[in-house]
């Protein structure tokens, strides 16, 4: 991806492989941010649900428990969710809504990107809940 705030969360992200204490610190950080985020004028159901998706494959992947996701998708999913707790980015999440643009774009393109991960994952995710 062309853009150099991205490619920035993407390395950090890689610097967090193997360590599932910094990873689960990261997805902790996750839920405040979409609940302190402003979703006035923003149509934010799907939006929201996207970022929790990735969330949950990041915690099920730190925790041992899904496996079933190669790393270099691991690496785009940690790095969006690292630029979008970062509110220094390519717009500022200060600017209202257009701050979040950039973010939404991220999310929409990881989410594009690596669509059958997400789906196998979801499957996966629904086998477990029908174990229960």
């Amino acid at each position: 991806m062309g853009n150099r705030f991205f490619n920035i969360a993407v390395e950090q992200a890689a610097r967090l492989g193997g360590k599932k204490g910094r990873i689960l610190l990261l997805i902790a950080k996750l839920g405040p941010k979409i609940n302190k985020v402003n979703w006035a004028g923003v149509r934010s159901q799907p939006i929201k649900e996207k970022f929790f998706v990735l969330g949950r494959i990041a915690k099920a992947y730190a925790s041992g428990r899904y496996r079933g996701i190669p790393w270099k998708s691991m690496l785009i999913i940690l790095g969006s969710i690292i630029y979008f707790i970062n509110p220094l980015d390519m717009i500022p999440d200060l600017i209202p809504i257009a701050g979040l643009t950039d973010d939404f774009a991220i999310l929409f393109w990881v989410y594009n990107s690596i669509e059958s991960e997400i789906d196998k994952f979801l499957a996966w995710e629904e086998s477990q809940v029908l174990k229960l």
